[in-house]
């Protein structure tokens, strides 16, 4: 089977909807409104799918991998966001070294978990 695929675009959700939204239009992400509980976030290719919906089980276990070209670079613009500030629940943990690459994670303010990394070149 060949896949001719453009994109990849999960479908998260939040306790919060409006405050989620605000939070990833802060994160830098664009905002497309698609109806009063679902919004496509994108940046540059990659997007998601955002939606006034929460379950606590299937939130609590959503992880996004976001592969970042420097993920240092990344990690000084992440952090003078000052998201944690703004946003109850928003964790940011700094970049770590592993075997196959570079990463730092955000925690979202319903508790999405980020993963930001770059791999070795």
């Amino acid at each position: 089977m060949q896949h001719k695929a453009l994109s990849i675009r999960p479908f998260i959700g939040c306790q919060n909807f409006e405050l989620s939204r605000n939070f990833y239009r802060d994160l830098g992400f664009q905002e497309s409104i698609l109806s009063s509980n679902m919004s496509y976030f994108k940046t540059d290719a990659v997007g998601f799918y955002l939606q006034d919906a929460y379950v606590q089980d299937w939130v609590d276990n959503t992880m996004i991998f976001l592969e970042v070209e420097d993920v240092e670079h990344y990690w000084k613009e992440l952090s003078a966001l000052d998201l944690p500030s703004k946003y109850k629940g928003v964790k940011l943990v700094p970049i770590r070294t592993l075997d196959w690459g570079r990463e730092c994670f955000l925690h979202d303010p319903s508790g999405i978990l980020w993963h930001i990394g770059e791999f070795h070149k």
